[in-house]
């Protein structure tokens, strides 16, 4: 149930509109089809993300603002097979559709006890953030920091725009979409980049407010429409670092394909798990022998100093590739003539990825 309003969301209603995702039902009540929650919201109520709401029977989505925007390399996001190097505009709104307890970025994706947000609201446009982009040549613009598919209206206007100016566009998402935002989005979402927190089914719907299933249905769906994908689990001890479910996070990736790029990165304790340890160096190796040993060809360690797990190396003669150190990008080695484009300098294989 939704609380009374206060001053900050009445702001932030304003800055709204009808929503085409949504399903009409009885009276004046309807269906969110924005995430796998597919809420039911009754008149003056709000769904799970607080930030979509019914209104005398229409959806409302945020619109015409931001809550951050800044300029990152692509490698932050994190995507490693995505133009090596490239400038990225990163923008987030506010809200989530999850209640993640580790979340870095709680300020603008979750309500404090007030039922307010501790984040900002920038107004501005469209043309404005596609200008931006121009302005600072970044080549691809990246819906971030919140979850993005709870306010996919907003981003498909942007993503809109930057098709007609080249730049491409992704996601970094929870994953916890809906076949009709995916379908929705299309063909203006260029990249996926998906969180997959944990393999345990209680953990995602007692601890973080989702269903596992939905979570691996959106991958497995995304990968057949097209949209490149990367995952990326943060390792928290006693909660996903246990080798049963390290094993079936691997063999499910590895199950749809071999060459989707598995990020397993670091966590520090933030927000409301500060009771947890940073994670040890040790399981992150632990993780990453085992994606491995089960054939994932590219495996990435994050949050921990580790230059030997960042690189890119060919999976057919282990030429290294991409040097990475951190967000800066080294040496260089995949084969850029037309004729040869994305393939190993050295053996000629071919490597996942859209590498220009």
């Amino acid at each position: 149930m939704s609380k009374p309003q206060n001053p900050f969301n009445q702001e932030l209603d304003k800055r709204s509109r009808v929503s085409p995702l949504s399903q009409k039902l009885e009276g004046l009540a309807l269906r969110c089809l924005a995430c796998a929650h597919k809420c039911i919201i009754g008149d003056g109520k709000r769904g799970i993300c607080k930030v979509r709401f019914n209104k005398n029977g229409e959806l409302y989505a945020p619109n015409g603002y931001v809550s951050s925007i800044g300029f990152d390399p692509i490698e932050k996001k994190p995507f490693f097979h995505i133009m090596p190097g490239a400038k990225t505009l990163s923008y987030g709104m506010l809200g989530c559709n999850f209640k993640c307890p580790f979340c870095q970025n709680y300020t603008i994706s979750q309500l404090s006890d007030d039922f307010n947000y501790l984040g900002d609201i920038h107004d501005i446009t469209p043309t404005e953030i596609i200008n931006h982009a121009i302005n600072q040549k970044a080549k691809i613009i990246v819906s971030t920091y919140n979850e993005p598919t709870i306010t996919s209206e907003w981003s498909l206007e942007i993503f809109k725009l930057a098709a007609k100016n080249r730049i491409k566009t992704a996601y970094v998402s929870n994953g916890y979409a809906s076949e009709e935002v995916l379908g929705f989005l299309m063909p203006h979402l260029n990249f996926l980049n998906i969180d997959l927190k944990t393999f345990d089914s209680e953990n995602y719907s007692r601890i973080l407010g989702g269903k596992l299933e939905n979570v691996l249905q959106t991958i497995e769906k995304a990968y057949k429409m097209g949209i490149w994908i990367e995952i990326v689990t943060l390792l928290i001890k006693d909660f996903n670092t246990d080798e049963a479910q390290l094993n079936s996070m691997v063999e499910f990736i590895a199950g749809i394909s071999p060459d989707i790029p598995w990020h397993i990165t670091a966590f520090h304790p933030c927000y409301k798990m500060t009771d947890k340890p940073a994670t040890d160096e040790g399981i992150i190796r632990k993780a990453f022998k085992i994606a491995k040993e089960k054939g994932l060809k590219y495996v990435y360690a994050g949050n921990i100093q580790s230059s030997d797990m960042e690189n890119t190396y060919c999976p057919d003669c282990g030429e290294l590739l991409v040097e990475r150190n951190y967000y800066s990008i080294g040496s260089f080695n995949i084969e850029s003539d037309v004729e040869k484009a994305g393939k190993c300098h050295k053996c000629g294989a071919s490597i996942a990825g859209i590498w220009f």
